[in-house]
């Protein structure tokens, strides 16, 4: 991610545009380490496509390194996807702590568009971190939750998307309940 190299926009189907993951992409982190106004160029390189787009959907490693520091600079609304365990609950935490500050010095127009469960199997453990959230976040915490299944596991392997691979799996099902839920809190 070079603050003059142009993003490597590729299209892969009707009204779907991607930029793949990459070698180049992997190294961001060290290479922007000693950029000047590392945590904008993101948003500089999305400036010019921001119209083209109904969403603009940032897919972040689970660290808080430059990289996703970027991806809150450059957005304006954060979901957040979440394990319920005790780990990721904590991590929750951290997450917490950068994006009020990136709030505070970078993006005031940054807030919280929700909270949704990942890999939910309904176990105690879940559902007591799952009651935890809620009380922290209320009316941010998605209804829709993506079952654990091994549909979703298998999936990646055959380079396809959830929907082609298996439309008919609980993966399929949770991830377009999901989206709908989404666009419906955006259209109010």
């Amino acid at each position: 991610m070079k603050q003059d190299a142009p993003l490597p926009i590729v299209n892969v189907r009707k009204n779907l545009d991607i930029v793949p993951a990459s070698l180049e992409l992997a190294r961001a982190e060290i290479d922007m380490a000693t950029k000047i106004a590392r945590e904008g160029i993101l948003k500089s390189l999305l400036a010019d496509h921001i119209d083209k787009y109904d969403y603009i959907i940032i897919d972040c490693p689970p660290s808080l390194g430059i990289v996703t520091t970027n991806a809150l600079v450059a957005s304006d609304r954060l979901y957040i996807p979440l394990t319920a365990e005790a780990l990721p609950m904590k991590g929750l935490a951290m997450l917490d702590d950068v994006v009020s500050e990136v709030r505070r010095r970078v993006n005031p127009t940054l807030e919280l568009g929700g909270v949704f469960f990942t890999r939910f199997n309904n176990r105690n453990l879940n559902k007591e971190v799952v009651k935890m959230i809620e009380s922290r976040y209320a009316d941010k915490v998605f209804k829709t939750k993506i079952r654990e299944n091994i549909t979703l596991a298998e999936m990646p392997l055959s380079g396809q998307s959830i929907f082609e691979y298996d439309p008919k799996s609980n993966g399929a099902v949770d991830y377009m309940a999901l989206t709908e839920e989404i666009i419906a809190r955006e259209e109010k």
